[in-house]
């Protein structure tokens, strides 16, 4: 394969429903994916719900292996400090195994939801590392002036291990950022043809132009395991539940990078041979990791069950084909 070898993970969130059960279905969830052997599990910053990095801090106290990322965490919501001890504590409750990526976010949740002014969002992520680096390399003083943040804080936290940093980037500013900066970058809404033309050039000239190792490539998509007949209903259930995204101007952008025209057109949909040839796409394109959206397809909550569960195992065994 082109690509080389493809790490595949799954995303687990709170989703919907009773906010008692969320803890008891995401260990579920999580405990699955290290049974079934996937490298990662992605627990998204949904702006409405669970904090994720609490969440990678549950799992990880009943995980042993599985390597548990954020993607992504906003970083206008908090206070850089702040943010890197959430995420040193995080870590060290994963007993190492957390992989941080942060974002800028978008303007309709940052300024329309949080009332946070969403401007030089490249910038500010500058300055947001210098600050968020320094406190990740503790413990020690983070002594840090830039433009945005003036900061003398003692902090006497330390990772228990290497602790990559994947910053969520979509235009070329952000991705040559990434590769300077960063360890990777987690995407969503982005096709094979805008990871190979777009996204690999751009963030691997920008890590060996900074002498850093190869990024790592997270690619977010919604799978479906469905008969060849449901494909077409399986990318407007896509479009359905997962479209809101797409209002958001940068995602726009990224898209105009490929032939995608909507999350539908991302969707792996169909039988195992069709899902495993379109992740085999990705990796010929230069993705390193991919984040599985699991999209249940079926009338009422027993047949969405089933059809999760199924397309669960399918996964699994294209995961250990992909190594």
């Amino acid at each position: 394969m082109a690509g080389g070898i493809v790490r595949v993970g799954v995303m687990i969130g709170p989703e919907r429903g009773d906010s008692a059960r969320k803890v008891a279905r995401m260990i579920d969830d999580v405990t699955w994916a290290e049974n079934a052997g996937l490298d990662t599990a992605w627990v998204p910053q949904i702006p409405t719900d669970f904090d994720a990095l609490t969440a990678v801090a549950l799992m990880g106290a009943r995980t042993a292996r599985i390597e548990l990322g954020t993607a992504v965490v906003p970083l206008q919501a908090q206070h850089p400090i702040a943010l890197a001890r959430q995420a040193l504590s995080a870590q060290a409750a994963a007993r190492g195994r957390l992989a941080l990526g942060i974002g800028p976010s978008h303007h309709w949740i940052v300024r329309d939801m949080l009332g946070l002014p969403y401007e030089r969002p490249a910038g500010l992520t500058r300055d947001y590392l210098d600050v968020l680096d320094k406190a990740l390399g503790g413990p020690g003083p983070v002594d840090v002036e830039n433009a945005t943040f003036t900061v003398h804080n003692p902090l006497d936290l330390g990772p228990v291990s290497p602790l990559p940093v994947l910053l969520a980037a979509l235009g070329p500013v952000m991705l040559a950022l990434a590769g300077e900066r960063a360890d990777g970058t987690v995407l969503w809404m982005a096709d094979e043809r805008a990871v190979a033309e777009h996204v690999v050039p751009r963030i691997t000239k920008a890590a060996e132009g900074a002498g850093r190792p190869a990024p790592r490539v997270v690619a977010g998509i919604p799978v479906c395991l469905c008969r060849p007949s449901e494909v077409d209903a399986a990318r407007e259930r896509a479009n359905r539940i997962l479209g809101e995204a797409e209002i958001s101007p940068n995602y726009q952008r990224l898209l105009d990078y490929g032939d995608a025209t909507d999350i539908g057109d991302l969707c792996a949909a169909g039988d195992e041979k069709a899902i495993a040839d379109r992740f085999r796409r990705f990796a010929d394109a230069g993705v390193t990791d991919l984040s599985v959206r699991l999209l249940p397809l079926g009338e009422g909550r027993d047949a969405l069950v089933a059809s999760k569960r199924r397309t669960r195992e399918v996964l699994a065994g294209i995961a250990a084909d992909l190594r």
